[in-house]
């Protein structure tokens, strides 16, 4: 008995789910065509009729899956989904990434490479954006040297001095923490952790759509046990996007 109340018992969470409510649009062309897959090279096995509704399922790249009111489901261009509107009549529009949205965006991350005090360095980061020309930054990485490997992770600040350029100069400071295990052949290799601090200069370069390259140079101070701190540099250059 109990597992026949079971399906009973999930019916009105499913309910619900199916309830959510979709993006209505209505097709103000002739007619607008729905493909199989999300590229032109799909075929086209509906087409929608001017004053037809359909509802937006999700985002891929540059296509919408929608869903007809006979309830088909196809994909559609995200050009032809600009001539269309919305249940009041008013324009469809999105944010399609461009170089306003480089200008202004709430997050962005990517990948980067170089090299941090001789060894590789390959990190990636996360950025929240506090307003158009600061933000918070969390990157994490591994470095392999000739003599030790390690990770790296600093949290800071990152100020663009004019975001609306396409490249835009930026400047950076933070702490972080290194962690550093040398190299040892006849005995055991020894683990250091150290707190870190760095400021840095950097550029990033607006390149199509939502991605950008970025650039940038540290200087970072290694917080030793020592009467003496040691100072490490650190380059990199990668690519990043912003939604």
């Amino acid at each position: 008995m109990l597992l026949l109340a079971l399906p009973l018992l999930t019916l009105p969470t499913s309910a619900l789910a199916a309830r959510r409510e979709l993006l209505q649009l209505f097709v103000t062309e002739p007619f607008l065509e729905l493909h199989t897959g999300p590229g032109r090279g799909y075929p086209v096995t509906q087409v929608v009729a001017r004053g037809d509704s359909i509802d937006v399922l999700f985002h891929r790249t540059e296509w919408f899956k929608v869903r007809t009111e006979r309830g088909i489901e196809g994909w559609a261009s995200e050009h032809d989904l600009l001539n269309t509107t919305l249940a009041d009549g008013s324009p469809f529009t999105f944010d399609r990434g461009d170089r306003e949205g480089f200008r202004s965006h709430r997050w962005e991350g990517g990948v980067m490479t170089g090299d941090y005090a001789g060894a590789t360095l390959v990190e990636g980061f996360l950025a929240r954006s506090l307003t158009d020309t600061l933000k918070v930054e969390l990157h994490a990485g591994q470095f392999l040297g000739n003599l030790s490997n390690g990770e790296v992770a600093d949290l800071g600040l990152n100020h663009v001095f004019v975001p609306r350029w396409r490249c835009s100069p930026f400047v950076t400071l933070g702490t972080g923490i290194e962690r550093t295990e040398a190299k040892g052949t006849l005995v055991r290799p020894v683990t250091q952790s150290y707190q870190t601090a760095y400021e840095g200069i950097g550029a990033r370069y607006y390149l199509a759509r939502r991605f950008y390259l970025r650039a940038e140079y540290r200087h970072h101070t290694v917080f030793t046990k020592s009467d003496s701190n040691e100072v490490k540099r650190e380059w990199k250059l990668g690519f990043a996007f912003f939604y």
